[in-house]
């Protein structure tokens, strides 16, 4: 069976019509889980009618987030890897010519 995906205002009809007719006849009507509709309930006394947003888009900037948080450890590390080799760099030259360190 196709996964059915309801749009804000067939959740928002839904959740009126099972207050005004019953929510067993409601959900069997549109064939609802009683699950989903407790959830939607959830979302619409928490939030008003902004808690039905598009939970595509929010998947979508939950993966770009995701996406941008891996690039930012990777550049953390190549960072980090590059100080370390500067460091080195840095002890192997004061050990080659002990004249150039700095004195404090």
């Amino acid at each position: 069976m196709e996964r059915r995906k309801f749009t804000k205002e067939e959740k928002l009809a839904i959740l009126k019509e099972a207050e005004e007719h019953g929510k067993e006849i409601t959900l069997r009507k549109h064939g609802v889980y009683p699950s989903t509709f407790y959830h939607w309930r959830k979302q619409f006394r928490l939030k008003g009618e902004a808690g039905f947003a598009d939970e595509a888009r929010k998947r979508k900037d939950q993966q770009y987030i995701r996406q941008l948080e891996d690039e930012v450890s990777l550049l953390k590390e190549l960072l980090a890897e590059r100080e370390i080799e500067i460091a080195l760099r840095d002890d192997l030259l004061k050990k080659k010519y002990p004249w150039a360190r700095k004195k404090k």
